[in-house]
């Protein structure tokens, strides 16, 4: 090969680079997304089975890297320690970590899901709250369940020092219920239904007030540096979101198939999970600060912190809402 010919093809590869990196530069996208998946968030089930992320970001080159969260406090861990980009949590849990320190922000809600309840064995004497008293009860610290049994417990005047708190990620609890290992499990859907199904383990609270939102949150920095990677995270999120609405019964399959659960547990678990109000807003940012209080009497934030403000700077509805206006033109554009 000649001199010529070598500097030649030296240059080519020189611009190709250039080139590449000057399209990267100017999508202004991260070369890999990562994107966590949960069992308790079928939204994201739906978005990985069908690629939609994938095919979103093929022509700029982006990677998708779906990473498994097993609740709350794994995806809020994940955030924190920069392993993932969006990740999946009930709403109280993510104030929770952002009043800690964790500097993330709730775009879009993804479900509005009854996800947490107090269970026993199905042969337990426990009948109510207060047969909880000096009991022994599985829950996964920083997840709504285990807020919620928090709450749960104050509305009969006991706090978390009247019970055992075991603190057991949410398979390890149910696990830990059926073995008789604990008297009452702080249960998480799909592992509650499971247990109800196949072990007639007992819900003897529920409470869909005190489930608080499915968020989906992002760490602020990545925010800042991709607004318009959101804005198209959340855009194939809706079309997930939309074809669960659509499809119900091919969701129970999808979900039964994906999260290795019995059809009949999907249907039930489903059964217990409202797919409206996706933006980011008033109303969920009235439950979360309904919600606040046990936070500071639990003494689960530093004593003086003000949730309120961390609830204000938490919930932030402009990238959801953005998708919502562009869809209103859009379908106004066609009549």
């Amino acid at each position: 090969m000649s001199k010529l010919l070598q500097r030649l093809l030296s240059t080519l590869g020189a611009l190709a680079v250039l080139t590449t990196s000057t399209l990267a530069a100017a999508a202004n996208v991260p070369a890999e997304l990562r994107v966590d998946w949960a069992t308790y968030n079928q939204t994201s089930i739906v978005l990985k089975k069908f690629g939609w992320l994938e095919e979103e970001f093929k022509k700029d080159g982006v990677a998708i890297k779906w990473v498994q969260s097993a609740g709350s406090n794994r995806a809020l861990e994940y955030l924190n320690s920069g392993s993932i980009d969006f990740g999946s949590t009930a709403g109280l849990a993510a104030v929770l970590s952002k009043a800690n320190g964790n500097p993330i922000q709730s775009v879009y809600i993804y479900a509005r899901p009854e996800w947490a309840s107090l269970v026993v064995a199905k042969d337990s004497p426990i009948k109510s709250l207060s047969d909880l008293n000096g009991k022994k009860i599985a829950a996964t610290k920083g997840t709504d369940p285990f807020l919620f049994l928090l709450r749960g417990l104050e509305t009969v005047g006991l706090t978390k020092n009247d019970v055992q708190i075991l603190h057991l990620q949410h398979a390890d609890g149910r696990a830990a219920l059926e073995k008789g290992d604990v008297d009452a499990w702080a249960g998480l859907d799909p592992h509650t239904a499971s247990s109800q199904l196949q072990a007639g383990s007992r819900l003897i609270y529920r409470n869909v007030d005190f489930n608080t939102y499915g968020f989906l949150n992002v760490p602020e920095a990545f925010a800042k540096q991709y607004p318009e990677v959101v804005s198209r995270v959340i855009r194939q999120y809706e079309k997930a979101r939309k074809w669960a609405i659509a499809h119900p019964t091919e969701l129970v399959v999808l979900i039964s198939e994906e999260a290795k659960i019995p059809l009949q547990v999907a249907n039930l678990q489903l059964s217990r999970v409202d797919f409206t109000s996706p933006v980011p807003g008033e109303e969920h940012i009235k439950a979360l600060k309904q919600a606040a209080p046990i936070l500071l009497s639990e003494e689960l934030v530093k004593p003086g912190t003000d949730v309120n403000k961390v609830i204000d700077e938490l919930v932030v509805s402009k990238f959801a809402a953005k998708e919502y206006v562009a869809e209103k033109a859009t379908k106004k554009s066609k009549k």
